[in-house]
C-alpha cells in the first residue's frame, strides 16, 4: 500500500521544497544542523538503514529521528522516546492578523530567547529560513510567535507556537496560528500541526479552531553508537 506523504513529512520535505537544506547518506537524510535537528529515513527502510544514519550523523551524535522507521540498534542509547499527534486542517477559520509582524534573521536572538522561556520545541539559528514566521510585539518586545517549518508538496507545518507567560490568556497564539494558516492557504496549500501527545492544552486549542487528529506519531532522540 502506498504511504501518504504525511506519514513521513520530513522525508518528503527534504526531497521536495526543502531540498536545499538536506544532507544525506544512502537512505538517511537530515536538515543541516543549524536549520533543524530532524533526521529521517526512507519510508520503506528496514534495519539496514542504520549504517547510513551513523555515517550521516557520526558516532556519539544525539539525533532526533522522525517517521515510522525501524527501531535503532539495541546498543544505541535512547535519550527520549515520545508519542505525538499530527493534526490537519478541517475548516480552520484562517485570517490575517493586523498586529502580526514578519520576523527576520535580525529577530533571531529575541526568537531564541522566547523559545528558551516557553519551550514549544526545537528552534535553531537558521530555522527562520524554513518559512514565514510571524510575531506580536508589545512595547517593542516579542511576546508571541508562530511560523512555518516542514514544507512538502501541498502541505506546510505550523510550528514554534508560543506566548510569553506574562501575556497568555489573550488569544495571541490562536490569532497567530490563524494568520500563518491564512498565508499557507493563500499559496494553495494545507496547514498541519504536530504536538506532543502529553500537551493536551495545545491539542485542545488546535482542535477548537478547526484542526483534527490525523494520526499518532513517533519521535525518538537517540545517541548514535558503533555498528
Amino acid at each position: 500500500m502506498t504511504k501518504h506523504p504525511l506519514d513521513n513529512p520530513a522525508w518528503h520535505a527534504l526531497h521536495g521544497p526543502h531540498k536545499r537544506f538536506a544532507e544525506g547518506v544512502g537512505n538517511a537524510v537530515r536538515y543541516q544542523v543549524d536549520v533543524a535537528p530532524f533526521l529521517t529515513v526512507h519510508p520503506d527502510a528496514g534495519p539496514e538503514v542504520w549504517p547510513d544514519v551513523a555515517a550521516l550523523a557520526g558516532p556519539g551524535a544525539v539525533i532526533a529521528v522522525t517517521g515510522d522507521g525501524p527501531p535503532p540498534p539495541s546498543h544505541w542509547a535512547v535519550v527520549e522516546d515520545a508519542g505525538g499527534v499530527q493534526l490537519v486542517d478541517a475548516g480552520v477559520e484562517a485570517r490575517p492578523e493586523p498586529e502580526a509582524v514578519v520576523l527576520t534573521a535580525d529577530d533571531v536572538p529575541e526568537i531564541l530567547d522566547l523559545i528558551g522561556r516557553t519551550r514549544p520545541g526545537p528552534y535553531r539559528q537558521r530555522t527562520i529560513e524554513l518559512g514565514t514566521y510571524l510575531g506580536i510585539r508589545r512595547d517593542g518586545r516579542l511576546v508571541a510567535m508562530a511560523g512555518e517549518r516542514l514544507h512538502l508538496d501541498g502541505w506546510t507545518e505550523i510550528s514554534a507556537v508560543c506566548t510569553d507567560p506574562g501575556f497568555r490568556g489573550q488569544g495571541l497564539a490562536t490569532r497567530l496560528v490563524r494568520a500563518v494558516a491564512h498565508g499557507i492557504r493563500e499559496r494553495g496549500e494545507q496547514p498541519l500541526l504536530h504536538a506532543a501527545a502529553t500537551n493536551v492544552n495545545a491539542i485542545r486549542l488546535y482542535e477548537s479552531i478547526g484542526f483534527v487528529l490525523r494520526r499518532t506519531t513517533a519521535f525518538r532522540v537517540v545517541t548514535v553508537g558503533a555498528l
